[in-house]
């Protein structure tokens, strides 16, 4: 149903003015100067007190002004009784003239025979004040109306509206509209991988395009649909996609949209948002980062303080399951950090189904790279399972990056098309950052370099669970002076024995300057960050620390990160400590005492890394053998990359 208000007419105002224009004059034809007789006036005109006069040739009588002199004398000056006449310039008198010519000719012989009399004399038409006082009202009248219609009534004519229709149009929606006019490209067929969370958005547009399919059955259409997932998983494209399937208007706007610095503001566009779509139906709402809105209400707010973030989220959960909500209008929402949203939020009946959106598999990453490649010049030897292989924990929007960035640098080197080796190195830009070739560096400290990264290899080679590594360089790209990169594997549980070797290598770079310089640097700034993250992770967490015991002091639901104490005493907290501590000192030893055994071959591998500055596996199986626990790899790679999600993979050395 359309709103039947249609706003204030400005054209009864204009009509109102014009009226006023005509008879008004008429009606308010009025003055308070005080009439004088001819003899009076010319007393005043010899005593040089007259200004001006204004003669009237249709009423036959003038209109007499002083000068300011003679207004401050007590004697000349009448007193004023229309306080309306104080605003306009009246006459100070009135003369009834006879014959106009006599009265000239005598005008003119006063100011011959007294030469300092200035006063002048005009002719005109005869007015009220009031006229003036009108005209100037409708002059201003319509300046404003001018300025309404060209200025802020243009400026707020979109969505925004801009500085200007902000004034006019805040409380309104910020939604974009996509309907048949508007057409959506994108379709479940332009978004790779995502299957179970393709199937769980196809089913809700096929409840829009055919809802008697459920409704006979008695099924209901769901109220919300929640895509959760890491950034750049795709979920703002599966939004996109339902947008271009259902074929229904489609309404989309970010959570901070919402929010204003003017109080209601957010409220009012909640419920225009939602009186659109209503007006609509069937249709979607997607709001992608819902958390700018949606966290959990009482959290860090100062006390008597009013939060304008709870008023538009209670707004919100009243529109989507309240009084009146029977409308076919569901509400999809795409957000990073479910954890801190409200439980009433993500009850059933406002958001039904929750989609977590994870990282893509291998056959997943494969599909990805089919999408994107599609759009590049190929050369023969690209390997699309290759490239999955070698992207693990890679996203889609990576993915999308990495082979944007491919291109670049095959344009760069001027070639026909994007081979294998424009991948590897697009992949070794992105994790690494841009190779610093001329970047001077001590010899004495390219040594110490070069030892610190041949200990991570060294280490990780040696011991069962650390990730197969792949390539090693002495080369500073980006804020490190040398990296390790490794190819860890795809599992979805880890036990203690790998993250101990995995702390083992972490730290074999600064146990190898111990080895053979006898003392440390802040080389190893990055390695034990890391290490220190996943001791801490064993002690507090996942319970794999014998002395805490199987105790978990995580929480999920977020609500410890407003909280002032710790959720344990301080005597476990010393323990805590203590068991981090030992089981990182515990790992630094171990990784000294392999290397210390396995010196030789340390020496050999640094002086090679110092040779060639770019060494592989390889080099690696020339001096060590292979790994009698490595599960054979279908392909070597001439480079290689790391695990974004897991970070360390790439060990950087700080600068």
């Amino acid at each position: 149903m359309k709103s039947t208000n249609k706003g204030f007419n400005w054209f009864y105002l204009l009509f109102f003015a014009v009226l006023l224009l005509l008879f008004a004059p008429q009606f308010f034809r009025m003055s308070d100067a005080k009439t004088i007789d001819e003899g009076q006036f010319f007393t005043l005109l010899q005593q040089n007190k007259v200004k001006d006069v204004l003669v009237m040739k249709d009423t036959e009588e003038a209109q007499v002004f002083l000068t300011n002199e003679a207004k401050n004398d007590p004697s000349t000056v009448r007193k004023t009784d229309s306080p309306l006449m104080g605003l306009s310039a009246s006459p100070d008198y009135l003369v009834n003239i006879g014959d106009l010519k006599y009265f000239q000719e005598r005008f003119n012989q006063v100011k011959t025979q007294n030469p300092d009399v200035k006063a002048s004399m005009d002719f005109g038409r005869s007015k009220s004040p009031m006229e003036g006082i009108i005209i100037q009202i409708l002059i201003w009248v319509g300046i404003m109306v001018l300025f309404y219609y060209f200025f802020f009534r243009r400026m707020s004519g979109g969505a925004g509206g801009g500085p200007g229709g902000q004034i006019f149009s805040i409380g309104k929606s910020r939604a974009k509209l996509f309907d048949e006019k508007d057409k959506v490209n994108v379709t479940f067929k332009d978004v790779a991988g995502l299957e179970g969370a393709k199937e769980e958005v196809q089913e809700v547009v096929d409840f829009l395009k055919n809802s008697e399919k459920y409704t006979r059955l008695g099924g209901k259409i769901p109220k919300g649909v929640l895509l959760v997932g890491p950034p750049g998983t795709g979920k703002t494209l599966l939004a996109k996609a339902v947008a271009g399937e259902a074929k229904v208007p489609f309404f989309s706007l970010s959570g901070s949209d919402f929010v204003e610095m003017f109080v209601g503001v957010g409220a009012s566009r909640v419920r225009d948002l939602f009186a659109q779509a209503k007006a609509k139906s069937p249709a979607i709402i997607f709001i992608d980062e819902i958390d700018a809105i949606g966290r959990a209400r009482g959290r860090g707010n100062i006390t008597g303080g009013n939060d304008e973030r709870e008023n538009t989220l209670n707004q919100l959960l009243t529109e989507m399951d309240g009084f009146g909500t029977d409308t076919n209008v569901i509400v999809m929402a795409a957000t990073n950090r479910a954890d801190i949203l409200d439980k009433a939020l993500m009850r059933a009946g406002r958001f039904d189904r929750s989609i977590y959106v994870d990282l893509p598999e291998l056959h997943e990453r494969k599909e990805i790279f089919n999408v994107h490649l599609s759009k590049i010049k190929l050369d023969p030897s690209v390997d699309v399972e290759f490239l999955a292989k070698q992207t693990p924990g890679f996203s889609g929007a990576d993915i999308a990056n990495v082979c944007n960035e491919a291109a670049l640098i095959a344009a760069r080197k001027n070639h026909d098309a994007v081979d294998k080796q424009d991948f590897l190195d697009a992949v070794d830009r992105i994790i690494g950052g841009l190779e610093k070739k001329n970047k001077a560096i001590k010899p004495s400290e390219k040594k110490r370099v070069a030892y610190h990264e041949a200990g991570h290899a060294t280490v990780s080679w040696l011991v069962e669970h650390a990730a197969p590594l792949l390539k090693v360089t002495i080369v500073p790209r980006g804020r490190s002076l040398g990296a390790a990169w490794y190819l860890p594997e795809e599992r979805q549980l880890t036990t203690t024995e790998q993250m101990l070797d995995e702390m083992c290598a972490t730290l074999g770079g600064r146990a190898a300057e111990q080895v053979v310089f006898g003392n440390i640097s802040t080389g190893a700034l990055s390695d034990l960050e890391r290490v220190t993250k996943q001791a801490q992770s064993m002690v507090t967490i996942y319970g794999l620390n014998e002395k805490v015991g199987n105790i978990s002091y995580y929480d999920s639901s977020g609500q410890q990160e407003y909280s002032f104490g710790k959720p344990y005493s301080e005597e476990t907290a010393k323990t805590i400590d203590q068991e981090i501590s030992k089981i990182i000192e515990t790992q630094y030893q171990r990784a000294v005492e392999i290397l210390a055994t396995n010196r030789e071959k340390l020496d050999q591998l640094a002086s090679k890394l110092l040779e060639k500055e770019v060494i592989f596996r390889e080099d690696l199986e020339e001096i060590f053998g292979k790994r009698v626990w490595d599960p054979e790899l279908t392909e070597t790679p001439t480079s290689t990359i790391d695990d974004p999600a897991e970070a360390g993979n790439v060990l950087n050395e700080e600068v």
